[in-house]
């Protein structure tokens, strides 16, 4: 799958297909990726009380391991509530795009550059990815319950209503942008990864892994290396169970600054098409 023409059909087929699924109790895990992860290792308790040993043996977890842990529930708690607070001031944001898309089957890699815009307003959030100069021109909006792909060279939108699952699919598009830290956690299973530099800029990585079947259908897990300050991503990782994976890079990134209304309009001819899937 070419994620850079299909990523939001899929984010829109996620929360359609979860909205009809029925409650069927335990879930299954998705198979892990390619890619190795601390996530996919067995958790352990960090409560300092007696655990049972494979042999059967009683054992005491360290001191040292609780710590640990608690220390790592701590600076999670730290960058959730930065992000928090950011989220109140956020009103917008745009920046350079540079994603890749890498298909494991046939160890394909297929880069783009663009743009992207994040707007939020009294009716909710817009989004808009310009990608007008690349080889397969086109442009994304997200606005009014609806992701349009307009896909120039065939001179053709591509529209999806998105209805009652507007504020999860918005989540899903704007992670790292804007929105409340403490909302990960609704879909999400958090961990902090620690602090890595990326353009000369502190930030989190996030190891995102989904709570619910329909969402381990298409994501694996997700990576965040957010600026929690900005409440604004700095890059991006969404696998598939396949090994497949969309890494997004954002760069030049501008907070809070006004975005002309036109952006988040599409430029289409007297022949333009319109499809709904």
């Amino acid at each position: 799958m070419k994620w850079s023409i299909c990523f939001f059909a899929v984010v829109v087929m996620v929360y359609a297909s979860t909205a009809q699924q029925p409650n069927t109790g335990a879930e299954q895990p998705a198979s892990a990726p390619a890619q190795k992860s601390n996530s996919g290792k067995k958790k352990t308790s960090t409560s300092g009380t007696a655990q049972k040993t494979d042999a059967g043996k009683t054992q005491k977890s360290s001191p040292a391991a609780a710590s640990g842990g608690t220390a790592q529930e701590a600076g999670l708690e730290s960058v959730l509530a930065q992000m928090d607070a950011a989220s109140g001031t956020f009103r917008s944001a745009e920046a350079d795009l540079t994603q890749e898309d890498y298909e494991k089957v046939v160890d394909d890699h297929h880069t783009e550059n663009g743009k992207i815009y994040f707007r939020r307003t009294s009716k909710g959030l817009q989004m808009a990815m310009d990608f007008m100069n690349s080889p397969d021109s086109k442009y994304v909006l997200l606005t009014d319950n609806k992701i349009r792909l307009y896909q120039t060279r065939i001179d053709q939108i591509t529209e999806y209503a998105i209805g009652k699952n507007r504020s999860d699919v918005e989540s899903m598009f704007a992670l790292g942008f804007g929105g409340r830290g403490h909302d990960l956690l609704k879909s999400f299973d958090v961990k902090l990864a620690g602090a890595v530099m990326i353009d000369g800029v502190k930030v989190s990585k996030l190891e995102l892994t989904p709570k619910t079947e329909g969402l381990r259908r298409y994501f694996s897990r997700i990576e965040l290396w957010v600026d929690p300050l900005k409440d604004v991503s700095r890059q991006q990782q969404f696998w598939q169970p396949s090994g497949d994976y969309h890494l997004a890079h954002y760069s030049n990134i501008k907070s809070n600054q006004k975005i002309p209304d036109d952006v988040f309009k599409l430029k289409t001819t007297s022949h333009t098409k319109t499809v709904t899937p």
